[in-house]
């Protein structure tokens, strides 16, 4: 079974500080076999990581919609901030991406959908991030996996790490899978979350990310 985390960020995040060779290096460390890197609305993240480890990275992003976030794999063309959920679906389906909602019952973050929103769209998805590192409330983890399992959804799992310690401490263990999104659905069937929810200080970590970019701004490639 392959070690893969589904939920990273680097730099190219505005709560980040990791350059992507440092998440790389960190992944292989701690053994993880994939590593998807889900910058907040954008993909250049991600794509600075593949080029990188072709073999390690899968391209995601994670989208911040009017209505909560979004999650994808395998994703093509970058999907902007700020649409409907159901047209960022729409865009993320037209060109094959694998979809998940991050922490989708999360009690404490915004940016977490919530019942009713996550409701409204669960059967356009394939998948609910069911193990977040960063969710402080572990009921809310446990929350959204009934979820999953009384829609009878593929589960996802991810470290969201925004610093080195946090990666991999929440992933899935699955089968081994080709690099495509049809190839990745089918293993998300057999897969199984694990780890553990990181401590609250990583939390701060971003908030001091976003702090010193705007007193330093990071000038990035691409």
């Amino acid at each position: 079974m392959w070690k893969v985390d589904l939920h990273a960020h680097t730099i190219y995040s505005k709560d980040c500080l990791t350059r992507p060779e440092a998440l790389i290096a960190r992944a292989r460390a701690v053994g993880l076999d994939k590593i998807a890197v889900t910058e907040h609305n954008n993909l250049a993240g991600a794509l600075a990581a593949r080029a990188l480890a072709p073999d390690l990275v899968i391209v995601g992003e994670e989208i911040k919609t009017t209505h909560g976030e979004v999650i994808a794999y395998f994703v093509q063309e970058e999907v902007p901030a700020g649409l409907s959920p159901a047209e960022t679906l729409a865009r993320l389906r037209e060109q094959g991406a694998v979809i998940s909602i991050p922490h989708p019952l999360d009690s404490v973050r915004g940016s977490a959908m919530g019942l009713d929103n996550v409701l409204a769209i669960i059967d356009q998805v394939d998948a609910l991030e069911v193990l977040n590192a960063r969710c402080v409330r572990p009921a809310d983890n446990d929350a959204a996996a009934r979820l999953a399992a009384e829609h009878g959804k593929l589960v996802t799992a991810g470290s969201d790490a925004h610093t080195l310690f946090e990666v991999g401490r929440c992933h899935l263990e699955m089968p081994p899978f080709e690099d495509n999104a049809a190839s990745f659905l089918a293993a998300l069937a057999q897969a199984r979350p694990a780890g553990r929810v990181s401590p609250f200080w990583p939390h701060l970590a971003s908030t001091y990310a976003k702090w010193r970019k705007r007193i330093f701004p990071v000038t990035l490639p691409g």
